[in-house]
């Protein structure tokens, strides 16, 4: 019998889930898409709990979201939805006084009668419009637990959540001018830029753990993270920390980055720009929307980017165009088709390299290495839609499809690792990968309640279908030089040999494909057990097909079929809630998880994937009526079988491929997390942050190649620390003029590779660890607002700090020096 793959079985099972929901969708909505225009609804359960419930909407009529709440006793706070509703339930009869507030705005009062057995509905309006309302959001106050974050895929209010999370805002990216990603994170506490391999992406770090491409999503769905994402097209940025594994499965350790893109607009609008900057930077960038119909909006929003660098030789240029239409079928369901595409093209800069593999290389920070001729493009195409509809107050159904291809073309030469003298053999590497990525999940949300009981109930499957094809070349023997050789530099001395400047041919000679699908079926229930005790439970099934990778040799046309791997586990997590006031929140949480590992050990085997335990606990808290967000959180995260790339091959020669991996044994990461935010006197704007982490090896043996015990984990500084403050003068001859720093700090850490073992009669350790010291930058941003019409300004590492990004002991990529940026925008 012919065997059926996982992907076909998916697919079909797929299409009947499908099916089903879409039947189940139509059917409900049918019964229960009717206006409510009642005050008061009787109840015909046994149930005597009452309900309030409400929508707060704009002057011109549109959903207010993530306004907060108050019923002022017995002291509960909720939002407001995308759709503007909120709810409190399980009520005693009694009058009740709502609070509506959000930063910026001026707060209403209402008064219900609440009767036995009766649910009350309130319509509130605010003073504000659509458009109004969205200025408000953008410079709100940088609170840390009044927005929910949408990669938590529920409604549900931060203080309610035991978990930590950061969100930043539209407002900051803009006045920070923020050009990638990296810029935006360093508003958030214990994420970090770790090391900028080539130049050609950034990679980040938390809580002792790298954010790969299984940590990076867009609009909920996953990411290449070769891309260096657009950031002009944010709304927001999140983060949510700690296990994700529940609602995302296998992601690595520490939490998950998710970019929100900007959404459609009933109220027309846009804005034009221009940023300029050192090293010849000319941004130009427009962004447009507004409605379509009645039912129909839109928006674009694009960007051209060319620029020099610091880095001598090095420029790129790049271009992005984001477009969105949001259909609004009904009053209680919506499609939104999203998508964006974006090409990127730059010179792969390995900076400035190592000398004798453990010492980097005293030269200027401006010195390239490379020739004249590398590049790396990029291109990469996401399209996205989205389903929401609410059956009633209580349920609704999101659902999502997501595509994104991701091609890279890349040819330079790599890998800066220089003799103590300075020499060089510069090796060639040439890359040509194409990735095909499929995704989609579907969540359904309930909010009811049983008995005494609130839920906030999620259950939801979702399922991955990644593609990814890469070439093998060959490049023209050198004489002399190993093979794969360009020629010979010396670092410390570039006069000193006569450098090549032609592009040799690099010939393919095999193709490598590499499959992997993944399902996934999880439900979560945050239970309110009482107004101070709340319970978070949740379970999920993973099941990951890691196809063996199909190569074809293309000189000889000879094929080999790999061998696929199979795994599956369920990952269970658990939170409790204990808020002894509606304005401070203690809670613990734990969770288990597995990580599926790429590449083969050193014996061609699938390497097993590895086992990880997360503890946390934490306080949150806000002060002086909400102006200011304080929160503590410590944590526990144990990986079983970490793999990292192994450092010898079976006879003993040295490891230089990245896809041939070893378990390297138990770590313990340990670490606290201390946030500030808020709005402490009328128009300033602070934040704030500190984190220890101490990651380091706990268990591990002593056959060859193995890593020593108690050691630090390389690229995981124990200390890292944030600080912005933004003010704008509400008077006087400065009204509308605002002035900011932010301060960044990444502290000592270790590159290279950790100590190994060499020898095991008697056991030899090899270190090739070296330390990098820490580094602080310093920016101040300048702005003004004249009605409709900005300017921005920035210095950058204003102290012209010098420090670098380390990826392993090859890749050593200086920090930008002092460096300046204007902006100019005009919206209508």
């Amino acid at each position: 019998m012919k065997e059926v793959s996982l992907c076909q079985k998916f697919r079909t099972v797929r299409s009947i889930v499908l099916l089903l929901l879409l039947a189940f969708h139509w059917t409900v909505f049918a019964q229960t898409n009717t206006l409510l225009v009642e005050t008061t609804v009787k109840h015909y359960d046994e149930n005597p709990a009452g309900v309030i419930s409400g929508t707060v909407k704009t002057t011109d009529g549109m959903p207010a979201t993530f306004v907060t709440v108050l019923l002022k006793e017995p002291n509960l706070s909720t939002y407001t939805d995308e759709q503007g509703a909120f709810l409190f339930s399980n009520l005693k009869e009694g009058f009740y006084t709502l609070e509506i507030s959000m930063s910026g705005l001026k707060p209403q009062q209402r008064t219900v009668q609440l009767k036995k057995n009766e649910t009350a509905r309130l319509v509130i309006v605010l003073q504000e419009d659509a458009k109004q309302l969205s200025e408000v959001v953008v410079s709100a106050s940088r609170r840390l637990n009044n927005k929910p974050v949408s990669a938590g895929k529920i409604d549900v209010n931060p203080m309610d959540l035991p978990q930590s999370l950061t969100v930043v805002g539209q407002g900051l990216i803009r006045e920070q001018q923020a050009q990638r990603l990296g810029d935006v994170l360093k508003n958030v506490n214990g994420i970090y830029v770790t090391t900028t391999r080539g130049a050609v992406q950034e990679s980040f770090g938390g809580r002792g753990y790298s954010f790969g491409s299984t940590n990076l999503f867009k609009n909920g769905a996953r990411i290449n993270s070769g891309a260096m994402p657009e950031m002009s097209s944010l709304e927001r940025v999140e983060v949510l920390k700690g296990s994700t594994a529940v609602l995302y499965g296998q992601v690595a350790p520490g939490g998950i980055i998710n970019m929100v893109t900007k959404q459609p607009k009933f109220a027309a609008g846009g804005e034009v720009s221009m940023r300029v900057g050192s090293y010849d930077l000319y941004k130009p960038a427009v962004d447009f929307y507004g409605p379509l119909s009645s039912s129909i909006a839109y928006r674009v929003n694009g960007t051209f980017e060319s620029a020099g660098s610091f880095r001598d030789g090095v420029n790129s240029s790049r271009y992005y165009v984001n477009p969105s239409v949001l259909f609004k079928l009904r009053d209680r369901t919506e499609i939104l088709a999203e998508g964006d595409y974006l090409f990127h093209r730059f010179t792969p800069d390995f900076g400035i390299g190592t000398l004798g593999g453990t010492k980097i290389a005293d030269v200027p920070r401006n010195r390239f290495m490379g020739t004249s001729w590398q590049y790396n493009k990029t291109d990469q195409v996401t399209a996205t839609a989205t389903l929401k509809h609410n059956f009633n107050d209580a349920w609704k159904l999101n659902a999502s499809f997501s595509y994104q291809q991701y091609k890279r073309d890349y040819y330079a030469v790599e890998r800066v690792q220089a003799a103590a003298n300075g020499d060089w053999t510069r090796p060639l590497g040439k890359i040509l990968s194409d990735e095909n990525y499929y995704t989609g999940q579907v969540n359904l949300i309930g909010k009811f309640t049983t008995a005494s009981l609130e839920h906030n109930f999620l259950a939801g499957a979702d399922a991955d279908n990644d593609v990814i094809t890469n070439n093998d070349f060959s490049f023209p023997a050198v004489s002399g030089l190993p093979a794969g050789s360009y020629d010979k530099i010396n670092v410390l001395d570039p006069g000193k040999y006569v450098q090549r400047s032609d592009v040799p041919t690099a010939t393919p000679i095999r193709k490598r494909v590499a499959p992997l699908d993944r399902v996934g079926f999880y439900a979560q229930d945050l239970i309110k057990l009482s107004s101070k005790f709340n319970v978070l439970a949740g379970l999920r099934w993973s099941y990951v097909q890691t196809a063996g990778i199909d190569s074809t040799n293309l000189l000889t046309g000879t094929k080999t079929k790999g061998k696929s791997r199979y795994d599956n586990a369920f990952s269970p997590r658990l939170g409790l809630v204990y808020k002894p006031f509606a304005t401070t929140t203690f809670f613990v949480s734990y969770s288990n998880s597995f990580v599926v590992n790429t590449g083969q050990d050193v014996y061609g085997k699938a390497v097993p994937p590895s086992l990880v335990d997360q503890y946390e606990a934490g306080v949150k808290n806000e002060f002086w009526s909400g102006r200011v967000s304080a929160n503590v959180t410590v944590y526990r995260i144990l990986n079983n079988n970490l793999a990292q790339t192994a450092p010898y091959l079976p006879d003993g020669t040295p490891n230089n491929n990245s896809n041939i991996k070893m378990l390297s044994g138990q770590t313990k990461s340990d670490g606290v997390e201390v946030d500030l935010a808020g709005q402490p006197i009328r128009n300033l704007q602070v934040s704030a942050g500190y984190s220890y982490n101490f990651m380091r090896y706990t268990k591990t043996n002593t056959t060859i190649g193995s890593f020593k015990t108690g050691e630090r984990l390389v690229n995981n500084p124990a200390h890292t620390a944030n600080a912005s403050a933004f003010y704008t003068f509400g008077n006087g001859l400065l009204k509308g003029f605002k002035a900011g720093v932010t301060v960044a700090y990444v502290g000592d850490r270790f590159a290279g590779w950790n100590t190994d073992v060499v020898s095991v009669n008697p056991v030899t350790y090899r270190s090739r660890i070296f330390p990098v010291e820490g580094f602080t930058t310093v920016d101040v941003s300048l702005g003004c607002s004249v009605k409709k019409l900005s300017v921005l300004a920035k210095v950058s590492n204003l102290t012209n700090a010098l420090n670098y990004y380390v990826h392993e002991n090859y890749s050593v990529n200086p920090i930008s020096p002092t460096q300046v940026v204007a902006t100019v925008a005009y919206k209508f």
